[in-house]
């Protein structure tokens, strides 16, 4: 794959489980050859599932630590660590796109395990600065898909933007069992979004929640999908959407990653 413009592409990570960091399977090995394919960035800007707040903010420290927001997984995964840096330049920069919103600095949060899992294996040698985003959880999905979009410019500036979360994401009904069949209601949504995604139809994306019993069942808590909004908010009219790797494990949770912005080369 290589890129279709100077521009960086935008990715959307189905991220799973955390165990997935220490994990070779096919959606690790997918995220390796992305990291491979996408020329390297400059800085990520990460917009993570896993940090939610009451307005909106964005890490501004030198050195993020790396946050374990889990329980009940093995030593070693507590053990990881992705020393990547921070980049408070973009930090301010991200701040002065996105006004009049206002974003506050932080230096308490870091990096959470929807960042690092994936980038442990995109970007192995954690040599790229990253700088996460939160999300507003008193906002609505328009919001963050606006939001999003004055975020363009950062992709002329060397800056991969991505998303980190599950499309299809209801943990009261997973199955733990490795080969537990996809629920019919998980397939039907994902297939139903796949086709969005690939028609460039953004406005159901966004009114996710008009799409039925599907809809509610695989988004019962809207954390999880609304990374997606912050990647789709960068497509521009040429930009083709590939999908490195799908699959639902578990019954209920989505592995889906989406890519904006590169083309089979």
């Amino acid at each position: 794959m290589t890129a279709s413009r100077a521009r960086m592409p935008v990715v959307f990570f189905g991220h799973g489980s955390p165990m997935n960091t220490l994990e070779q399977n096919r959606y690790t090995a997918a995220w390796r050859r992305l990291g491979e394919s996408v020329p390297k960035p400059k800085a990520i800007l990460a917009v993570s599932a896993h940090w939610t707040t009451r307005g909106t903010a964005v890490t501004a420290m030198e050195r993020p630590r790396t946050i374990h927001d889990f329980g009940g997984f093995p030593k070693e995964l507590f053990e990881v660590q992705y020393p990547a840096s921070g980049d408070p330049q973009l930090a301010e920069r991200v701040r002065a796109l996105l006004a009049p919103v206002a974003v506050h600095p932080d230096r308490s949060w870091g990096l959470d395990h929807g960042t690092w899992s994936v980038l442990a294996h995109a970007y192995p040698k954690a040599d790229v600065p990253v700088v996460q985003l939160s999300i507003d959880r008193t906002q609505p999905p328009r919001f963050h898909y606006e939001l999003a979009a004055s975020l363009a410019p950062l992709r002329d500036e060397g800056v991969l933007i991505l998303g980190s979360g599950n499309v299809v994401h209801n943990l009261g009904l997973i199955q733990w069992t490795e080969d537990a069949p996809p629920y019919d209601w998980a397939v039907r949504f994902n297939e139903k979004l796949r086709g969005y995604l690939l028609a460039r139809e953004h406005e159901p994306l966004i009114n996710f929640e008009a799409l039925g019993e599907d809809a509610r069942l695989s988004v019962p808590t809207p954390e999880h999908y609304l990374p997606l909004l912050y990647v789709i908010a960068q497509q521009g009219r040429d930009e083709i959407v590939s999908f490195p790797v799908d699959g639902i494990e578990h019954g209920s949770i989505g592995m889906l990653t989406a890519v904006i912005g590169l083309e089979a080369g």
